[in-house]
């Protein structure tokens, strides 16, 4: 077994934050020794970094906060940067993925010497709106980057932190982990894994914002893909 840091980024996330933690314990157990977790915390508004406090008397995990909210990626990239080893596995804070699935991924991380492994979340439990939204947007980022990745914004992953590290830190940059990681044409694997319903609040990135952002996003990881590829 090889050492691993679980990062998780959360904001409001006060109903959910605990049960995700005790289950990853749980499903963990065997390989505690093992791995460390590191949880942002975006500059919660509600209980979460009340609730976080009592988490770090339970287990030991790793704690810091954000002095303003910076956003998903910032965290995720803040997370990775303080982060311990080399194996980084990622996964929100709402308790849509189940921990569960962070043994069958690092499995197939570790038997295949890969460079990254990405969830694919099966018979996804969004709104209708959320699906659809989403489903075009991955076919359109799947058609112009050529990352053959079906679902990019699935967050439970495990990859190598060197790699990521290469590249320079963008908002919206842990969207498109695989077309950069494919940039470089290292081995990866795309994995089904449960998607569960939300239990309590709601998620924080509206349709449209992240609509218009997302298509300023693609254009900025083509340039960086194709600037790759020129050099290789």
């Amino acid at each position: 077994m090889f050492n691993f840091s679980i990062v998780i980024p959360i904001f409001n996330e006060e109903g959910n934050i605990e049960n995700l933690i005790d289950e990853i314990f749980y499903h963990l157990k065997g390989c505690k020794n093992y791995f460390e977790v590191i949880i942002i915390d975006d500059c919660s508004e509600d209980n979460s970094f009340k609730i976080l406090e009592t988490i770090k008397n339970k287990y030991k995990v790793r704690i810091y906060r954000n002095k303003s909210n910076m956003g998903q990626s910032f965290c995720i990239y803040n997370g990775i940067e303080k982060s311990s080893f080399n194996n980084i596995v990622t996964i929100d804070g709402d308790g849509q993925n189940n921990p569960k699935d962070i043994l069958k991924l690092l499995k197939i991380y570790q038997e295949n010497n890969l460079k990254l492994v990405c969830g694919i979340r099966k018979k996804r439990k969004d709104s209708f709106l959320k699906i659809i939204s989403s489903k075009i947007a991955n076919k359109t980022r799947e058609f112009i980057l050529k990352d053959k990745c079906q679902d990019t914004g699935c967050s439970l992953k495990i990859f190598d932190k060197k790699v990521f590290l290469l590249f320079k830190y963008f908002d919206g940059i842990h969207r498109f982990i695989p077309a950069l990681f494919s940039a470089y044409s290292l081995r990866n694997k795309y994995v089904h894994v449960e998607h569960r319903r939300r239990k309590y609040g709601s998620s924080k990135y509206g349709t449209i914002d992240r609509l218009f952002k997302g298509i300023i996003d693609l254009i900025r990881v083509y340039k960086i893909i194709r600037n790759i590829k020129n050099v290789n």
